[in-house]
């Protein structure tokens, strides 16, 4: 598995790119491993305004329905649409065209309290 180390991560298997002001969000290589062949993908609109642990939206695989985590709190600027489309993008290639979400955030320290590579590695290794 493959964890930048300049990504931030939450438990719930979500990552964080900070963008300047603004922060990109997706699902870790963990996560579309666990989930198998993505089929569906189901997204919130440009305009929503999320709170830290809120269900955005969900993502459906050859072998289960999961839930997609807000990792952060703040306001949903962009979302990666083609992934609408074509959502086997988030097996191929996760942390690049398969991102989900842009957000503004509306407490940065929310981000800064999510776990490092290393740290997410430890979690995923305490099971």
């Amino acid at each position: 598995m493959h964890h930048p180390e300049e990504l931030k991560y939450s438990r719930s298997h979500e990552w964080v790119r900070r963008e300047g002001d603004r922060v990109r969000i997706g699902i870790t290589d963990h996560a579309q491993s666990e989930l198998g062949d993505i089929v569906y993908l189901e997204l919130p609109e440009a305009g929503r305004i999320l709170q830290q642990e809120d269900v955005f939206g969900s993502v459906e695989s050859v072998k289960a329905v999961s839930d997609l985590i807000s990792p952060i709190s703040g306001a949903v600027l962009e979302v990666n649409d083609a992934l609408i489309d074509q959502p086997e993008t988030l097996n191929q290639d996760p942390y690049q065209s398969g991102w989900l979400l842009v957000v503004k955030p509306s407490d940065v320290r929310e981000i800064d309290a999510l776990l490092d590579a290393a740290g997410y590695e430890q979690f995923l290794e305490a099971g």
